[in-house]
């Protein structure tokens, strides 16, 4: 098989499975789903659980993934992402999985709907494990500035107007426990805004999951 770059590493290495070499298979494997918390916690944001930390083979995966167009790459994140579903959730029970929605330009800046693609393995990987899960999709995005273009005070307002229920799509049926899920967290602005929408509408989410959580910086 033709050498390729590592999705995680960057180095060029022949016989990759779904982009990612042995090494970073392992580092990737051995990190464990965890409760995480923006300081301070927006307003709405429902209790949340992240993979890892955003740094290593799991950021590098991530932008290969978002920013690079490598699609292989949706069946093992969003197997990583059903780890973290299942950890935040406990036991089995029904679930209705919403993925935060894109606006269009971004969509189209990152190859397509990529979190719902995300969402969809994420699904697959659970429903083989036992789950009943759906993915819905009663959120739409309004146009926005892209997050990685502001600091938190621009994220922060830019959310408080970034989503709407998409009529006539229902959110979930009433038995289904609702989880929200983000690639990323950095702030929680984000998921708090979406999680505000959603519990308008009477379906506020149980749990959000996210496989990476960006890692306050602290300066002497």
């Amino acid at each position: 098989m033709l050498p390729a770059d590592c999705a995680g590493c960057r180095e060029r290495r022949p016989g990759l499975r779904h982009g990612v070499c042995p090494a970073c298979v392992t580092a990737l494997s051995a990190l464990r789903p965890r409760p995480v918390q923006p300081t301070p916690a927006p307003v709405g944001l429902p209790p949340c659980a992240a993979l890892g930390p955003y740094a290593g083979p799991l950021r590098e995966a991530l932008l290969a993934y978002k920013e690079h167009g490598r699609h292989g790459l949706a069946r093992p994140l969003g197997a990583l992402l059903a780890e973290v579903v299942a950890a935040a959730v406990g036991g089995v029970r029904p679930l209705a999985l919403v993925p935060v929605p894109d606006t269009a330009a971004a969509a189209r800046a990152r190859y397509g709907d990529h979190l719902g693609r995300l969402a969809r393995q994420c699904a697959a990987r659970l429903s083989r494990g036992g789950w009943p899960v759906r993915v819905y999709r009663p959120l739409r995005a309004l146009p926005r500035p892209d997050s990685v273009t502001l600091d938190s005070a621009g994220r922060a307002a830019a959310a408080e107007a970034a989503f709407r229920p998409r009529s006539g799509t229902p959110v979930a049926g009433g038995e289904r426990f609702v989880v929200l899920l983000d690639d990323i967290v950095t702030t929680g602005v984000t998921l708090a805004a979406a999680a505000r929408v959603l519990a308008a509408t009477g379906r506020a989410p149980g749990v959000a999951a996210v496989l990476a959580a960006t890692e306050k910086r602290h300066h002497s």
